[in-house]
């Protein structure tokens, strides 16, 4: 279980996320929601820690995460175009190998059985040899994911992945992030500013306004309604 009390984060006099408490349940992903500026990219970086929280705790299953523990997919991927989806997804595991194997290219054969692994999970087995740079916006988001899986990570974070991405495409994206949080057991969290996208494939919803939780519900139990409340706060 993921589990964030009392955490706040301030730039300057400014709150970004404020009194913020919520707990995660590994299996399921929850949909980050609220306005722009309502505080989402700032608490995911606090949770994957790229920002250090003024107070407030995070803990999986009762303990301080180490720096593998959650990893965190970003908006743009963040990907070198140069690169081939199998060398990018090997980069997953910087934090558990010693840097002189990125600087040399060499990594450890069960290493990348693992990668390729992470690419088929994300259904993109064939494409290990292919540059990042030939591939569709949805595949280059897909790689990401796996990257991110490499790490082996106990929580899988996402900020914005699909913003860029046409609705049909976003949508088998956050398929394929659902089904590996499933599989693999992972506490799952993505931000999106396209709920729609995530009918039928959300396990819960958490909502930000103003840096506040103002919705924390199963999916079952969250409208329409309640979901345009989070946006009228």
């Amino acid at each position: 279980m993921l589990s964030v009390a009392s955490l706040e984060k301030r730039y300057g006099d400014a709150p970004a996320v404020r009194g913020i408490d919520f707990d995660l349940e590994p299996g399921d992903l929850t949909v980050l929601i609220g306005r722009s500026g309502a505080g989402k990219t700032t608490l995911l970086r606090c949770l994957d820690g790229l920002e250090r929280p003024d107070s407030g705790t995070v803990r999986l299953d009762g303990t301080r995460p180490d720096p593998t523990d959650i990893a965190l997919v970003f908006q743009t991927g963040a990907l070198i175009d140069g690169k081939s989806a199998l060398e990018t997804v090997l980069d997953g595991a910087l934090g558990r190998e010693p840097v002189w194997r990125e600087l040399l290219g060499w990594h450890t054969a069960g290493e990348k059985r693992a990668a390729i692994e992470r690419l088929h999970a994300v259904g993109l087995a064939g494409d290990a040899a292919r540059r990042v740079g030939d591939l569709s916006g949805g595949e280059r988001q897909r790689v990401g994911i796996a990257r991110a899986l490499q790490q082996e990570p106990r929580a899988l974070l996402a900020d914005e992945p699909v913003a860029a991405l046409d609705p049909a495409t976003a949508r088998s994206v956050l398929e394929r992030l659902a089904a590996v949080v499933c599989e693999r057991n992972l506490v799952g969290l993505v931000s999106l500013h396209q709920p729609r996208l995530a009918g039928g494939v959300a396990d819960r919803y958490l909502g930000l306004s103003d840096g506040r939780v103002t919705l924390d519900a199963p999916a079952s139990d969250v409208d329409e309604a309640r979901i345009a409340a989070v946006y009228d706060d």
